[in-house]
């Protein structure tokens, strides 16, 4: 009987559910945007229940579309938006707020204040994250400071916290399993990646009970079967947060390699090996995954707005009816012409982490169009990669020989070409492009002898396009000033 590995992704705009067959090719697919809520400027959230209730509706639909019984599913791979925090009641398991996304800032000003006491430093040792909104520990801490009733509920035992994986879970398993794995644990600023537990230390710092915890395991093992939704029980055996089961999917296995995700963010990661790497730049150090008790770490750098300033052309600006158009209507000019677009909307990530920045356009004359702002939106998702790219060369003393990019803005391939101008190395796409739902499966297939192993399953990554480098090195240099301008404008603007 043909026997199948269903991904879940569960992303920031939307739950998509993936099968994958032997050769780690999608054999069926099907994707359900859900709702984003903005309470007030800065604030991120999503209605937990929907983000469930969508998830499960694909997962039941991709197999349905594929005419397969779930008994033909040998194991679940769940891959997720990181740091997005829910907090919920372990009798009813019902959330106590909505979840708190990566992108919100309500917790700024709270993060300034851990700054200047000096926290920084320390937390940085532990957890190889710089203290900044972005994380799941000051989001749990607002929302127990917050919501009434919360801290002693969490006092008493009675909450429980998650990321989005560990809710999934939660629910797929009827309650059974409160768990998460390594890549998302170092994701909260609460776990020492170096000892790969939950931080007592922290756990005071930002007065969070240790019952609110989820157990840590491994990214690839078989950690329990679900309950209730599918007709007979299926093994769940992966997980990952999305940018390390993209750089597993890419299969960036040795050390030096390097993956760029354009998504809703850009996530730029490098495979460092056995050891973490402290950064010097501004980069995160952070846990890739735990195979078979064998722990490898990546140096990352985290952009907030890539493909969702696409996004905000065509919902906000209305400059383009769907995303796709914003190729075409960059292209009916040759460069945006001294336009510059710094896409701050959630502040500067990597290497600048400016959590007050907001978004920026410079360089407009009466001539600017909206093609030369959709050029220089197109342009920035580059931008702010060759930055990133430039910190993490400094940091591992390695140079990069190529990129292997993936993610919905991969299909642009005037993005794509003007990536491999700027960092000067080639850009390479996969024939395969869902790598973040494929390294969830990876990671279930290899728990429960899908695969045999990784050498197996580097056959079978396959190239789709190479891009190499065709700009001349001083226009480079042109265009990266006018950047490094632009990026002192907007962040000149946060100054009071």
């Amino acid at each position: 009987m043909n026997s199948y590995i269903l991904a879940l992704d569960q992303g920031t705009t939307s739950s998509r559910a993936i099968l994958f067959n032997h050769h780690g090719e999608p054999v069926s697919a099907a994707q359900k945007e859900f709702t984003q809520i903005y309470p007030q400027p800065g604030w991120v959230e999503h209605d937990a229940g929907e983000i469930w209730s969508t998830q499960a509706g694909v997962a039941l639909e991709v197999i349905t579309r594929a005419g397969i019984d779930s008994s033909q599913i040998a194991a679940i791979g769940i891959t997720n938006q990181r740091e997005t925090t829910v907090v919920w009641n372990r009798h009813t398991g019902k959330p106590v707020h909505n979840a708190i996304v990566w992108q919100d800032r309500r917790t700024s000003a709270y993060c300034d204040q851990m700054k200047q006491a000096g926290r920084g430093t320390r937390i940085r040792q532990k957890t190889g994250l710089i203290i900044d909104a972005y994380f799941s520990a000051t989001k749990i801490n607002w929302i127990l400071e917050h919501v009434e009733g919360a801290r002693q509920l969490a006092k008493e035992g009675q909450l429980a916290f998650g990321t989005i994986d560990t809710w999934l879970i939660w629910n797929l398993t009827q309650g059974k399993l409160h768990i998460t794995d390594v890549s998302n644990a170092s994701r909260t600023m609460l776990f020492n990646i170096h000892s790969l537990e939950w931080d007592k230390e922290l756990l005071e710092i930002f007065d969070i009970p240790e019952s609110m915890l989820p157990e840590v395991r491994s990214s690839s093992e078989v950690y329990g079967k679900t309950a209730g939704l599918f007709s007979s029980p299926v093994h769940l055996a992966g997980i990952a947060g999305d940018q390390q089961a993209a750089l597993f999917g890419q299969l960036c296995v040795n050390p030096g390699m390097v993956k760029n995700t354009y998504g809703t963010g850009c996530f730029m990661m490098m495979n460092t090996g056995e050891k973490p790497i402290d950064s010097s730049n501004n980069l995160l150090t952070t846990v890739a995954w735990r195979i078979n008790n064998q722990v490898h770490y990546a140096l990352e750098g985290s952009i907030f707005i890539a493909g969702a300033v696409v996004q905000w052309l065509r919902d906000s600006l209305g400059i383009i009816r769907k995303s796709a158009d914003v190729e075409k209507l960059a292209a009916k000019v040759k460069d945006s012409e001294g336009v510059y677009f710094i896409p701050a909307f959630s502040g500067l990530g990597a290497p600048h982490w400016n959590q007050h920045a907001r978004g920026t356009l410079v360089g407009l004359t009466r001539g600017s169009t909206a093609a030369h702002i959709a050029r220089a939106a197109i342009d920035s998702i580059a931008y702010q990669t060759f930055e990133v790219l430039q910190a993490m060369e400094a940091d591992s003393g390695i140079k990069i020989k190529e990129l292997r990019v993936d993610g919905g803005a991969t299909v642009n391939d005037m993005l794509m070409q003007f990536q491999s101008d700027l960092i000067g190395t080639r850009v390479v796409r996969p024939r395969i492009t869902e790598t973040t739902a494929l390294g969830a499966a990876y990671l279930a297939g290899l728990a429960v002898g899908y695969w045999d192993d990784i050498a197996n399953m580097q056959q079978q990554w396959q190239l789709d396009r190479a891009f190499s480098p065709q700009l001349p090195p001083e226009k480079i240099h042109e265009l990266m000033h006018g950047w490094n301008r632009a990026i002192k404008a907007a962040i000149s603007w946060t100054r009071d």
